[in-house]
């Protein structure tokens, strides 16, 4: 007995009703992406913007730079580093710090990421906080990393500052997204039940 019409419509529809979460789940994960990309774009835009104005003053002379110059006073006052401006200077050499060093680029790559991540707002206010505390950590040690290979090891600098540390950088802004992403995503457990 051949089949009739009706029989494969029902199947038509059955097939396009299962395919719905999956071309739902597709366009969800776009939407993200596009929203990740948009993201990253607009504030890379609009701190390329601020060049030369007193926010890249801020966060490069004082936040960046004036933060490796104390750290670096503080564990080693015998180099007799100062800040000044976007160099860090001492006898016997220093570094120059200019936009794209202070570690913007990481910080918006992850505040883009957790903007576009499928978390509640108050998980990605955490994460950020977390996470952008970390990636300044990482980008001070970059800085005096760069410093010391400047002053002791100059045939290692070019290496460390244009390859070694960005690759370090954006691998932990990586790492840290993914772990942040399968803690935040678990769900609470509910209290007093068995462990």
């Amino acid at each position: 007995m051949a089949p009739r019409a009706d029989d494969s419509l029902k199947t038509m529809s059955h097939a396009n009703a299962n395919d719905t979460p999956a071309r739902s789940a597709s366009r969800r994960g776009w939407w993200r992406l596009a929203l990740f990309a948009l993201a990253f774009a607009v504030m890379q835009g609009a701190y390329g913007r601020a060049a030369g104005t007193a926010v890249e003053r801020f966060v490069v002379d004082r936040l960046t730079v004036g933060t490796a110059g104390r750290i670096l006073g503080a564990l080693d006052p015998a180099t007799g580093v100062r800040a000044n401006g976007s160099r860090l200077s001492a006898p016997g050499g220093g570094i120059n710090v200019l936009n794209g060093c202070e570690g913007t680029d990481v910080a918006f790559l992850l505040t883009a990421a957790l903007l576009a991540a499928p978390l509640t707002w108050a998980r990605r206010a955490a994460g950020l906080m977390v996470g952008l505390v970390l990636l300044f950590a990482l980008n001070q040690a970059r800085l005096i990393a760069l410093f010391y290979a400047f002053r002791l090891a100059p045939e290692w600098f070019d290496i460390l500052h244009g390859l070694v540390a960005p690759l370090v950088l954006v691998t932990a802004t990586g790492a840290f997204f993914a772990a942040w992403l399968a803690v935040a995503s678990r769900p609470p457990r509910e209290s007093g039940s068995p462990a």
